[in-house]
């Protein structure tokens, strides 16, 4: 079985802002694959399917970002995980540009406050992460103001067809693993 997070805050305050993109990605995913995330549990919604011939447990936690760890942790200790190799945590990323999108194995919590959350309740980053690029933060804004906005019309059309291949990495990653998805989606996304 596989656990699938998918990184945002709750409410509809923050839908379609640029934090709320693991959000995303899980919703499609169930579009996609007909789950119902619908079940309040292990302090997120979530909902459980097969995806790529795979159980699989959707979540997306309702502690706030900052607090992602949480909800991670309690799945994790529910259904005995293998927390380097059965769980994809999906987050924005403003290092990347909008829309490109890298796969890793482990590393740092690159400034993201829900990853460093869910390290420090693991004790290691060693799980694989899609991390989804929300372009940089212009000079001059608040970090929190930004990665709380919304994408413009252009940008949000990339960002629907980045969820759709973040989608797509994580039947990669279940089918033919993380080393394959990080080939075939880890490339730069020219901007417009």
């Amino acid at each position: 079985m596989i656990a699938i997070v998918g990184l945002g805050n709750f409410g509809r305050e923050y839908r379609n802002t640029r934090h709320n993109i693991g959000f995303q990605v899980v919703e499609t995913l169930a579009e996609q694959e007909q789950i119902d995330i619908a079940e309040s549990k292990f302090k997120a919604m979530i909902g459980k399917g097969v995806i790529a011939g795979q159980k699989c447990i959707l979540a997306k936690p309702l502690t706030y970002m900052n607090l992602s760890g949480e909800c991670v942790r309690e799945l994790l200790n529910f259904f005995k995980f293998d927390e380097t190799s059965e769980l994809i945590v999906i987050s924005d990323d403003i290092s990347l540009p909008v829309g490109q999108i890298r796969v890793r194995k482990k590393g740092s919590a690159g400034g993201h406050n829900g990853l460093k959350n869910i390290i420090q309740h693991l004790g290691h980053d060693c799980f694989v992460r899609i991390k989804v690029g929300v372009g940089e933060k212009p000079a001059g804004w608040d970090l929190a103001d930004y990665v709380l906005g919304r994408f413009s019309g252009p940008e949000q059309e990339r960002m629907d067809e980045a969820a759709k291949a973040a989608a797509d990495a994580v039947r990669c990653i279940i089918l033919e693993g993380a080393d394959a998805a990080m080939n075939r989606y880890n490339k730069k996304v020219t901007q417009e």
